[in-house]
């Protein structure tokens, strides 16, 4: 029953569109824009520096509120952190999945942001640090994005079995299998970057875009 609270828990707090809502006060649905999405990556290059700022903080700090709100309730609970993944994954799915926007939301790497300072700080800096050299090295954002659940679910796996987490030993193959299906999702949705990627047409965080 915990679960499922906690899932629903998280998805209402993804429903809180940032993208979507500071597009409005532009007077543009944003996802007719770009790349189609409400995600952070899209309000930088549609709306400029100041929106991709806004949307970012937006959708990371909706995942660390959730997320301490569930590890404040719950303290103590021998499965907390599982909880907390949980909570972490319906906050994702509201962001990608709003059913009041017909489902077409963001890619969650914000929030993925928000979950991974909510889970453990090592795993951030290592995160943070690959995102950043990948980005500054290719410019590929959503390369950079990909690194990142990878890693995430690796060290998520790693921690976890060296008892880094409150996770009771009847359920480490659960706390993994969460960790995957963020993982996963957040591949998924990058799907058309990675085609895009192979094909060497996906868009640069700055400079020229490549042409096919």
């Amino acid at each position: 029953m915990l679960r499922v609270f906690c899932l629903v828990f998280g998805y209402v707090f993804g429903l809180f569109q940032t993208g979507y809502l500071y597009g409005r006060m532009n007077h543009i649905d944003i996802r007719n824009y770009g790349s189609g999405n409400s995600g952070t990556t899209n309000a930088l290059r549609v709306l400029g520096k100041k929106a991709g700022l806004i949307v970012f903080i937006g959708d990371f700090f909706k995942m660390v509120l959730a997320c301490l709100l569930v590890r404040i309730f719950l303290k103590g609970d021998p499965n907390t952190d599982l909880y907390v993944l949980y909570t972490g994954l319906g906050v994702v799915m509201g962001h990608n999945f709003p059913f009041y926007l017909g489902f077409k939301g963001g890619k969650g790497i914000a929030s993925m942001a928000g979950l991974l300072v909510s889970m453990d700080w090592r795993v951030t800096l290592v995160c943070a640090a690959v995102f950043l050299g990948t980005v500054i090295i290719t410019r590929y954002v959503s390369l950079g994005s990909i690194f990142v659940v990878i890693l995430f679910f690796i060290q998520m796996v790693l921690y976890e079995s060296m008892g880094a987490y409150q996770v009771a030993p009847g359920s480490r193959l659960e706390f993994y299998a969460l960790a995957g299906v963020l993982t996963g999702m957040a591949i998924w949705r990058h799907r058309a970057n990675i085609r895009r990627l192979f094909a060497g047409t996906e868009n640069k965080l700055w400079g020229n875009k490549k042409k096919s």
